[in-house]
């Protein structure tokens, strides 16, 4: 039979499902990273549902099975995975992108996105970006930043502005999607002790020869700081 499939969590059903003692995805050996990325595309959101129904080829159809009938249904159904689950696709990921390391030690999520998205379903790039004249295609965005003083509790907004505006960086055109991983932490240092997340993000000044109006009179803009 054809599994079940479940729409993403919203308003009160996201509170009353996703609130609670065993609720999200349960952690087991250093699955951190991408318990916390599968959440954040998937449990309230469908705007990456096409990950779950991409036709094959180029789409692997067991690690796509697992993810849609293991994972985001069951995390949308009852609002709990089982570590056992996410191993599932870990032990997948391993033979599919030849690295033993996925079933045990900790990735970045970027490492992770790029498998499964690429090499594994055969997505498209979901951002295009430019600097310094060459454009380059990837899936999400990580922010990078030096010390930053006069921030003691950033905005999602403030970190991504900043983090373009360092590294000469724009948006070649409105996103599908905007995936944005946050500034690395270690152990030992934290740049931020809390970020407070934008729901909503405005990335008209991140767009290339995009129209921008003046900070002084309001009239389009002819000149950028």
């Amino acid at each position: 039979q054809a599994p079940e499939s479940f729409p993403p969590l919203q308003n009160e059903a996201a509170v009353r499902v996703l609130r609670g003692h065993m609720k999200g995805i349960q952690g087991h050996c250093n699955s951190c990273y991408m318990d916390a990325a599968l959440f954040s595309l998937f449990s309230c959101t469908s705007v990456l549902d096409s990950m779950l129904f991409l036709p094959f080829p180029p789409c692997d159809r067991d690690v796509q099975g697992i993810l849609r009938d293991e994972i985001v249904n069951p995390l949308r159904r009852t609002g709990f995975v089982r570590a056992s689950s996410v191993m599932h696709l870990r032990e997948q990921l391993t033979d599919k992108g030849q690295c033993s390391s996925f079933t045990n030690a900790e990735k970045d999520p970027e490492e992770f996105l790029n498998l499964i998205m690429q090499q594994i379903l055969g997505m498209e790039p979901l951002l295009r970006l430019q600097s310094g004249g060459q454009e380059q295609d990837c899936y999400c965005y990580q922010v990078f930043l030096d010390q930053q003083e006069d921030l003691v509790v950033p905005t999602v907004q403030q970190l991504v502005e900043r983090s373009f505006l360092s590294s000469d960086l724009k948006l070649v055109e409105i996103p599908s999607c905007f995936i944005i991983q946050m500034p690395r932490f270690g152990k030992e240092y934290k740049m931020f002790s809390k970020i407070i997340p934008s729901l909503e993000l405005d990335i008209t000044d991140l767009l290339l020869d995009s129209p921008r109006e003046c900070c002084l009179c309001g009239d389009v803009a002819t000149l950028e700081c």
